[in-house]
């Protein structure tokens, strides 16, 4: 194993066993420190694919802007998909200080290499399908990221910060949405139902594939990138969910949907993996038309990242003949 000298001391140490201790610690990595090639991999996917989920959300809603049945609900959404593409942003950012440009993370994206969520692979056909993401989408992902925020590495940790204040602003919305729709006409109401029952298992399935199952979680964990298991923060958002549809005055399309005392657990129905995996192979609803809409946004905004990169040069020239 190699070691290096410190300037400080001139004791040799072993860069390996520094990480191990800052880990067992409960300690941050920060970019400039030493970390093992896996770990730095592990982040890159991590943080790329939570970027790209971001980005790609930005779709569903932003469909049904100009399509709001209100003023209100249009101001809401456009300040919703403005934030999503900020978090995309800042995690684009924590992506780089590993070492990988955006340029580079952003291809994969549109060539298909690189995963997200499976959820944004639905479409969002009814205005009730708004709320239903607000609700149960951006509550799983409030679950899965809040103890993200006390992520190991810490440029991740600190972008998660405030994405998970706004995204608790995101939820609340959801829910406000459904409310509105549960306490109006009967057709309204059965429209909020409906997306309940369509979003239902597709948000369960954010949390990625039963433990026993995912080939990242353990690993994970033990590098204290994820706090929880895929279960566990499952089974926080069922419970989560669970109580707050009774204030609904609707109800949960899982007839196996309870609380088991002696395990100490929720029990729910068997979730459809077969399904979540051709999904995130590509063969959702939707996916073809999600990157494709990427592709051509990219290809649109071609001339903005042009005239800003020129900006840039100008900038840097105008520095340098000061200097």
């Amino acid at each position: 194993m190699s070691t290096t000298v410190t300037e400080q001391t001139g004791q040799d140490f072993d860069p390996q066993a520094e990480f191990e201790a800052l880990i067992a610690q409960d300690g941050r990595v920060e970019p400039r420190d030493w970390m093992p090639e896996a770990y730095r991999k592990t982040l890159v996917r991590q943080i790329s694919q939570h970027a790209h989920s971001e980005i790609i959300g930005m779709q569903p809603e932003g469909n049904w802007i100009t399509r709001a049945p209100s003023l209100k609900r249009k101001s809401i959404l456009i300040a919703k998909v403005q934030d999503e593409a900020g978090h995309g942003l800042y995690l684009y950012s924590a992506a780089e200080t590993l070492g990988t440009p955006r340029d580079e993370l952003v291809e994969q994206l549109l060539d298909g290499t690189a995963k997200y969520s499976s959820i944004f692979n639905y479409p969002a056909k009814y205005w009730g399908d708004i709320g239903a993401i607000g609700w149960l989408v951006d509550g799983a992902a409030i679950a899965n990221q809040v103890p993200l925020c006390r992520c190991s590495y810490a440029p991740y940790g600190r972008a998660m910060v405030r994405v998970c204040k706004e995204e608790s602003f995101h939820q609340r919305q959801g829910f406000e949405a459904l409310l509105a729709l549960a306490r109006g006409t009967e057709e309204q109401k059965q429209m909020a139902q409906d997306a309940i029952n369509r979003f239902y298992e597709p948000a369960l399935c954010m949390f990625g594939p039963p433990d026993a199952d995912s080939k990242h979680s353990k690993q994970s964990m033990a590098w204290n990138i994820k706090r929880f298991s895929n279960d566990d923060l499952r089974q926080r958002f069922v419970g989560m969910i669970a109580e707050q549809v009774k204030f609904l005055g609707l109800t949960l399309p899982d007839p196996d949907l309870h609380y088991d005392e002696e395990a100490g657990k929720w029990i729910h129905k068997e979730l459809n993996w077969d399904e979540f995996w051709r999904v995130v192979k590509g063969g959702g609803p939707a996916n073809a038309q999600r990157l494709e809409h990427r592709r051509q946004a990219h290809e649109n905004g071609a001339w903005v990242r042009e005239a800003a990169a020129a900006y840039a040069r100008k900038q840097q020239e105008k520095v340098r003949k000061a200097a």
